[in-house]
């Protein structure tokens, strides 16, 4: 079956079929004992269409890159997106690297250390485990696989000296954290299966996403050759390729629109996959189309309001008819605002990108929510295909 994976520009916007499995038939990756393989087909939605929210390609996916402008609620998604695609079984990590400790506050618990712990139990019997990546434990780790500075290693970090290296030299520090993602979705436990069944990443915003993923412009004034060299390869190798999918979370705004949509640009230009755009908080319509028009235009018909309430045996005082116009001007503003926005997204991008949508919670987010939010991707039909 063939089923659309959006590339790049030059490969073609939407590559199919694909086959789940775990080696690049294009590439130098290989994770465990599967094939993956991808046809260059080319094929693309049929004009005046628009993928689904999750097309098949993505099931077969197996690092999330999840990404938004700050303030659209991206550590949420990616929290959300985990327990959805751990749905029925499945076993997946949900990675930080920004040091703000967003997992642990979205899923209500301790401050999460530098290592691999589970963190929520999804639906079906799967699990989420949570690491925050820390710069300079990465390149400590880092000195003790390649040059076996376990003691001495750990004397230069109370000297400062991690701190120094990973602060001189930036494009190392987002080399030693993609580097520790890539490590994660490689590995393999001993029956040559990979250890989990998805990696989500919980990005930097937007603004900074492709230079943080295109560590083969970081490593340009870094290495040339060594270890360092060949562990920035693996993780090119892996942004590149079809087991990779960055997911941009945005607010129906202007701002986080445009944002999204020149991130669409340099992902597409970097030639790094592109999974879905994610619509936030969307606001639920209270009113019937033609009803918005006239209200966003102060067209709203008090008295017809007041003997509605009153048939219904509810009766209020002037000064409360007028707030509840108010409210219902002010609310169809807001939803011919978002429809423009989201106009944009569906028009803008070419051809279109799958897109999920996720409601507004009253009251915020708690872990109730988490679950809530991923019951709501699921039934967009967001799942993975084990592969362990």
């Amino acid at each position: 079956m063939a089923v659309p994976l959006r590339r790049t520009p030059t490969a073609g916007a939407w590559d199919a079929p694909v086959r789940c499995g775990t080696h690049l038939a294009d590439g130098p990756l290989s994770v465990g004992a599967r094939t993956l393989v991808v046809v260059s087909t080319t094929v693309r939605p049929e004009p005046g269409t628009r993928p689904d929210p999750w097309p098949d390609a993505l099931s077969c996916v197996r690092f999330h890159v999840v990404s938004g402008k700050g303030g659209t609620g991206k550590t949420t998604v990616a929290a959300a997106l985990a327990l959805a695609l751990a749905g029925g079984g499945k076993r997946v990590l949900l990675v930080e690297v920004e040091g703000r400790q967003g997992i642990a506050q979205v899923f209500d618990t301790a401050p999460l250390p530098y290592e691999e712990r589970r963190i929520a139990v999804a639906p079906g019997g799967g699990e989420v485990r949570a690491l925050a990546v820390d710069a300079e434990a990465a390149l400590l780790e880092y000195f003790e696989m390649f040059y076996r500075l376990g003691v001495a290693g750990r004397t230069l970090r109370r000297m400062g000296a991690i701190e120094f290296a990973t602060t001189l030299a930036p494009g190392l520090r987002d080399v030693l954290l993609t580097g520790k993602a890539k490590e994660c979705v490689t590995r393999t436990e001993s029956d040559g299966l990979p250890a989990y069944d998805a990696v989500v990443l919980d990005a930097p915003p937007t603004g900074r996403l492709v230079s943080f993923l295109d560590v083969t412009r970081a490593m340009a004034d870094l290495a040339k050759v060594g270890p360092i060299h060949g562990q920035a390869k693996g993780v090119e190798a892996l942004i590149h390729s079809p087991l990779t999918a960055v997911h941009l979370v945005t607010l129906l705004s202007d701002l986080p629109v445009t944002e999204t949509l020149d991130a669409v640009a340099e992902l597409d230009a970097a030639g790094i996959p592109l999974g879905s755009v994610v619509v936030n908080r969307m606001r639920e319509q209270w009113l019937p189309d033609r009803s918005v028009t006239a209200a966003a235009g102060g067209r709203v018909d008090a008295t017809r309001i007041r003997n509605g309430l009153q048939s219904a045996g509810i009766e209020l005082a002037p000064a409360e008819i007028d707030g509840l116009v108010a409210e219902t001007v002010e609310h169809a503003v807001a939803v011919e605002g978002e429809t423009a926005a989201l106009r944009r997204l569906e028009t803008e991008p070419t051809p279109p990108l799958p897109r999920i949508t996720l409601p507004a919670l009253l009251g915020g987010v708690d872990l109730g929510s988490l679950y809530e939010l991923a019951e709501s991707m699921t039934a967009q039909g967001v799942h993975l295909e084990a592969r362990r």
